[in-house]
């Protein structure tokens, strides 16, 4: 595993309200975001996403109240599918709990999810639409 943070989703309330907020805090939204679905901002190294909390949760296929659900999740985008597949096996043979196995995804990709030792969320996705050095 080469150690990374491609992209920090932020479940939020109201997409739209949030989305307004970091374009005033002078963000760049990216022409990648899908208006009213997602919202994409551009930095140097990381990418910020916002993203409605409940389809969030829905995405990484735990519960959206309570502990289930912090609200965020980190993301990590690899070269392709099968390195997906390879994280996502360490991260359970040392001990992390896979919440959705690896797939093939609505938007054209594939991902998978597990939480760390303390429930934070990391998707492990091949993109085939966005280039991270």
């Amino acid at each position: 595993m080469n150690p990374r943070i491609s992209i920090i989703t932020l479940g939020v309330k109201d997409l739209s309200v949030s989305t307004d907020f970091y374009q005033r805090m002078k963000f760049t939204l990216s022409p990648y975001s899908q208006k009213g679905a997602i919202s994409f901002f551009e930095s140097k190294y990381t990418w910020l996403a916002l993203f409605p909390k409940d389809k969030l949760a829905e995405d990484a296929s735990v519960s959206g109240e309570g502990t289930g659900f912090n609200g965020f999740s980190l993301a990590q985008n690899v070269a392709n599918k099968e390195e997906v597949d390879r994280v996502l096996e360490l991260a359970r043979a040392e001990g992390a709990k896979i919440t959705k196995s690896p797939m093939e995804t609505d938007w054209g990709g594939y991902s998978g999810y597990f939480a760390d030792p303390d429930g934070y969320l990391w998707e492990i996705a091949y993109n085939p639409f966005f280039k991270f050095d």
